[in-house]
């Protein structure tokens, strides 16, 4: 088993090794951020019967795809089992399960891996499994191309004609205290634990439920207050010990929208653009009192001179996080070792949610809220905080902007992977908006001319921007066409970081 390369979360995948050692597997684990040569190249020295991937960010998706095409260009025989947080049976089937003959099984979590994984090693049950899985993949194939087929988009110019109304002319945007970047150099962990949401907390050990109503649910309620009774003995050594530190980067910036694109200032002057942040436009059809969302629509139109403003952070609470878990590793503790990963990962949320509110406070428009712990949690505020690589902004490679606008690296420690996954794991990205109206929009499926305009405005190839969007692409992209090349890239030397 394996987290694919360029991605570093590995909390469900280290459960379902568990789950299965203890159930008389030997699950080599090759850890995080692993290449499709040497997950194949250790399948065969330690003669596996099966290759399990995981991943949490979309780019694992298509590695996923190319693992698996691997394995049909070195003539593998063994299942594949597909498992992490972004992956769907649906998407395995229509994007995984084509590029190998063998069979390839999405596993939904640990609970159902130890089934699926005897039902493939069996000489009795495999062939039985394989022929559901296979009829249940076309069927899904079939419904798939079904809904595709009946989706329609309009045209750039048209979703532009429609974007998110905004009363801009009796608009008065909040004036940060102070612009530029600030740093928290540590943010003591016991001002974060009010903070922390524990509902994700039980979902990362597949308990589904609300925090406090789980502990009332009759399968599993026992369960979940035995495990939240551990989770609060941890926390506690960790922040009695200070065995986590956390650090974060933010900053305040004048910045006007210009079509979908953000530009940011390097003062109130606004003569000069900083960096520009690239938004995408929400494309398929629906009603005409619908309108077609961007971020950007939530920054006031540079055409309309307002002094309007945007906010980037990055936080973390993942600095010593290594030596904790190598401390219960060494105990042959992997219950407390993914404990400490599932806690800290609460943490940075946590972290992000009190930097919010200090901006806020900063900003002008937060002085005056009156909100419960809970309220907060439950984000009855006004703004919203997106981030690279989710739904309203699924294009992972914003980050390296938003890492570079802030010399992220530099000044708190946390990194890109290659596949603009953060490194330490447990860390939170995103931008500030203060709009009253800014909502969470999921971008969804794009055309092909809309990809076309945003390579353009990323100085992207085509290729390049339909490799980052592919969950994203409303269309097939043509294997055929030539790689674009933008006039940026002609001549240039590629070092893979973006900055």
């Amino acid at each position: 088993m394996a987290t694919v390369k360029g991605d570093v979360h590995d909390i469900g995948k280290n459960i379902v090794g568990v789950v299965l050692g203890c159930n008389n597997y030997e699950v080599i684990d090759l850890g995080v951020m692993v290449s499709a040569d040497r997950i194949l190249d250790a399948a065969l020295e330690h003669r596996a019967d099966l290759v399990g991937l995981s991943g949490l960010i979309t780019p694992s998706l298509e590695e996923m795809a190319y693992v698996a095409r691997e394995m049909e260009r070195r003539d593998f025989k063994v299942p594949l089992l597909i498992g992490g947080a972004t992956t769907s049976k649906a998407h395995t089937a229509v994007k995984i399960a084509p590029d190998y003959s063998h069979p390839v099984v999405h596993v939904l979590d640990a609970s159902r891996a130890v089934g699926v994984v005897g039902a493939l090693v069996s000489a009795e049950h495999r062939h039985e499994l394989d022929e559901r899985n296979r009829s249940e993949q076309e069927t899904l194939r079939r419904r798939y191309q079904e809904k595709e087929a009946s989706k329609r988009y309009l045209t750039l110019e048209q979703a532009r004609e429609r974007r998110t109304p905004v009363d801009w002319e009796n608009y008065d945007p909040p004036q940060p205290a102070r612009l530029g970047v600030s740093v928290v150099s540590e943010q003591p962990l016991a001002e974060l634990v009010p903070y922390i949401d524990w509902s994700p907390f039980f979902a990362t050990w597949e308990l589904r439920g609300t925090y406090p109503k789980i502990f009332e649910n009759e399968v599993w309620g026992d369960k979940a207050r035995e495990l939240f009774d551990d989770a609060q003995e941890l926390l506690q050594r960790i922040v009695a010990e200070g065995r986590l530190t956390t650090r974060g980067v933010y900053g305040l910036f004048p910045a006007a929208a210009v079509d979908d694109d953000i530009e940011l200032y390097t003062d109130a002057s606004r003569s000069r653009v900083l960096t520009t942040f690239r938004t995408l436009r929400q494309q398929t059809d629906r009603p005409p009192d619908q309108p077609l969302q961007a971020l950007a629509d939530y920054i006031a139109p540079k055409a309309s001179g307002l002094p309007d403003s945007i906010g980037a952070f990055v936080v973390t609470a993942g600095i010593g996080i290594e030596s904790l878990i190598e401390e219960y590793e060494a105990q042959h503790d992997d219950y407390n070792a993914i404990m400490v990963k599932a806690l800290a990962d609460r943490l940075a949320e946590a972290f992000a949610e009190r930097l919010h509110k200090r901006v806020r406070d900063e900003w002008g428009y937060g002085r005056d809220e009156h909100l419960s712990t809970d309220e907060v949690i439950r984000e009855r505020y006004r703004g919203i905080r997106p981030a690279p690589g989710y739904p309203a902004c699924p294009d992972h490679t914003e980050k390296r902007r938003l890492f570079a606008l802030l010399n992220v690296e530099e000044r708190i420690g946390v990194s890109l992977t290659e596949s603009c996954a953060m490194l330490p794991a447990s860390s939170v990205s995103g931008l500030y908006f203060a709009h009253p109206n800014a909502r969470y929009l999921t971008v969804g499926k794009l055309a092909r001319d809309q990809i076309s305009d945003y390579a353009r405005r990323k100085q992207m190839s085509v290729s390049e921007v339909e490799r980052w969007l592919a969950p994203n692409l409303g269309y097939t992209p043509s294997v055929e066409q030539p790689v674009e090349k933008t006039p940026a890239e002609v001549g240039a030397s590629t070092t893979g970081n973006g900055r």
